[in-house]
C-alpha cells in the first residue's frame, strides 16, 4: 500500500481535467524528465520530486498530509514505458500500475492510475533547485526497491 502511494506521489498524472491534453509517452518524457515538480494528491499526500531518464525517481513526500516529511528514492527501472503507457514496477505490488497523464497547463499535469480516475495527483513544475533531504529523526533516505523485470529495453 505504501509503495502504491509512493508511486502516486512521485509520478501520477491524471484524467478528467477540462481542457487537458493527454500526454503520449514521448511527450511525457520531454515534459517531465529531470525537472522538479511539486505535487498534491487526492488523499492529502504532497511533496516534490523528479523522475530521471533511467526510470529512477527521488523526492520528498508527506503521506496523507500529516506526519514526517520523508526523502524517498526509487531505483532505476521503476518508471518505464510499456507500449504507449507510463507504468511503474515495484516489489511487493502484485500488479504493475500504469498511469493516465494529462497536461493541464504549460507548467502542470495531472496523473491518475489507469482506470481509477479518483486516484490522482496534480503536479506543477518548480525551479530546478536541489531538493532538501529531510528525514525523520536523522534517519537516512528510505529506498523503495523495484521488482526485477526481464530486460525489455522499454524504460528509456
Amino acid at each position: 500500500m505504501l509503495r502504491s502511494a509512493v508511486v502516486m506521489a512521485v509520478l501520477a498524472a491524471g484524467a478528467g481535467t477540462a481542457g487537458a491534453e493527454q500526454l503520449s509517452v514521448e511527450a511525457a518524457r520531454q515534459f517531465v524528465l529531470g525537472k522538479l515538480f511539486s505535487f498534491n494528491c487526492f488523499n492529502g499526500t504532497h511533496g516534490a520530486g523528479r523522475i530521471y531518464g533511467d526510470g529512477s525517481a527521488a523526492g520528498s513526500v508527506q503521506f496523507g498530509g500529516s506526519g514526517p516529511v520523508r526523502y524517498m528514492v526509487l531505483p532505476p527501472g521503476t518508471v518505464r514505458a510499456k507500449g504507449e503507457t507510463v507504468c511503474a514496477s515495484l516489489s511487493g505490488v502484485p500488479f504493475q500500475p500504469c498511469f493516465d497523464l494529462d497536461r493541464t497547463d504549460p507548467q502542470s499535469f495531472r496523473g491518475s492510475i489507469s482506470g481509477l480516475r479518483f486516484a490522482y495527483c496534480d503536479f506543477t513544475r518548480r525551479n530546478n533547485r536541489p531538493l532538501a533531504r529531510t528525514s525523520a529523526g536523522g534517519k537516512s533516505a528510505l529506498a523503495i526497491h523495484a521488482a526485477t523485470m526481464g530486460a525489455s529495453g522499454d524504460h528509456n
